[in-house]
C-alpha cells in the first residue's frame, strides 16, 4: 500500500520527504474526533505496516489546538442512544486505533498545542515521542462525563509513562495537567516553541536512521511489557542477532572504518 498519494476526508496528511504528517484539522471546534475519524485514522495507522516510503510519522493539531476528544454533537450524543452492541463496536473501533499506533512499525512523535483531552489525550498517550508547547494542557477528563479512565488502554499505558500514583490521579480526577508538570513527569520529552518544528526534526533524524532497527526497537517496547526480566534479555538477542545480518549494520561498520557518517537504507 502506497501512502504517497493519500488524501484522507476527515484530517490533514502529507509527506515531508520520508516524514508523514497527520493534522487533526478542525481548528474551530479544538479538532474534535468523530466516527469517521476515528475510523479514518486506524485504517491510515493499519496501512503504515505496508508503506516503507513512511519512516516515521508526527502527529499534530491545527490552529493552536491538538485535539479536544470526542465530538460532543457527533460522538457523545449518538452514544448516550445506542444499545450494547453498537456502544462495543464503537469501543473497540477506537481501541482498534490506538493499537494500529502501536503496532506501526513507524515511531510516530505527537506535537501538542492547546487542548489536548480526552481521546486527544490518548492519542498523545499511544505516540511514542510527546513534545509540547507551554500552552498545552492534557486531561484524561473520562470521568467528568461519567466514565472510567480506562479508556483506549489508558490505564494500562499512562501508568508506565508517568508511575501509577500520577496516572491514578488524572485518571480518577480529570483534571488538567499543565506542560510544565507533564515535562516533569515523563509525559512529555520536551516542552519548546513552535513544536511541530521540534517534532518534525527529531522524525526527520529518525527517518535518516536505521529504519528496521527503529521498528524493533518500537516492537520490542511494546512485547517487553508482558515478560520476566529474563525473557526480554533472550527476545532482545534474537531481535539483536537478527539485525546484525542487515544490510544497515554492515554501511554502519564500513562507515565508522572509513571514519565517515552511515547512510542507512533502512534494510
Amino acid at each position: 500500500m502506497s501512502l504517497a498519494d493519500f488524501e484522507p476526508r476527515h484530517f490533514g496528511w502529507r509527506l515531508e520527504g520520508r516524514v508523514g504528517v497527520v493534522t487533526l484539522d478542525r481548528p474551530e471546534r479544538k479538532n474534535p474526533l468523530t466516527f469517521d475519524s476515528y475510523a479514518e485514522l486506524r485504517d491510515l495507522f493499519r496501512g503504515l505496516d505496508a508503506a516503507p516510503e513512511v519512516r516515521a510519522v508526527v502527529l499534530t493539531g491545527a490552529g493552536g489546538n491538538f485535539c479536544s476528544g470526542g465530538d460532543v454533537h457527533e460522538i457523545i450524543a449518538p452514544l448516550t442512544r445506542m444499545a450494547m452492541d453498537g456502544l462495543l463496536a464503537f469501543t473497540r473501533m477506537t481501541g482498534d486505533l490506538v493499537k494500529a499506533m502501536r503496532a506501526c512499525p513507524q515511531p510516530i512523535a505527537a506535537a501538542v498545542d492547546g487542548v489536548c483531552a480526552g481521546a486527544g489525550a490518548i492519542l498523545a498517550m499511544a505516540s511514542d515521542i510527546r513534545f509540547a508547547t507551554p500552552a498545552a494542557r492534557t486531561a484524561f477528563l473520562f470521568t467528568r462525563v461519567g466514565l472510567a479512565g480506562c479508556d483506549m488502554g489508558a490505564c494500562a499505558i499512562l501508568p508506565r509513562i508517568i508511575g501509577q500514583g500520577r496516572a491514578a490521579e488524572l485518571l480518577y480526577t480529570g483534571r488538567s495537567m499543565s506542560a510544565e508538570e507533564g515535562a516533569a513527569c515523563g509525559f512529555f520529552n520536551r516542552v519548546a516553541e513552535p513544536v511541530l518544528p521540534e517534532a518534525l526534526q527529531l522524525a526527520k533524524e529518525l527517518a535518516a536512521g536505521p529504519t528496521a532497527a527503529h521498528a524493533v526497537t518500537k516492537k520490542m517496547l511494546h512485547l517487553e511489557w508482558n515478560v520476566t526480566v529474563d525473557q526480554a534479555i533472550d527476545m532482545e538477542a534474537v531481535a539483536q542477532a537478527e539485525l546484525m545480518q542487515t544490510q544497515d549494520f554492515q554501511r554502519a561498520y564500513e562507515a565508522f572504518a572509513a571514519k565517515r557518517k552511515p547512510v542507512f537504507r533502512g534494510n
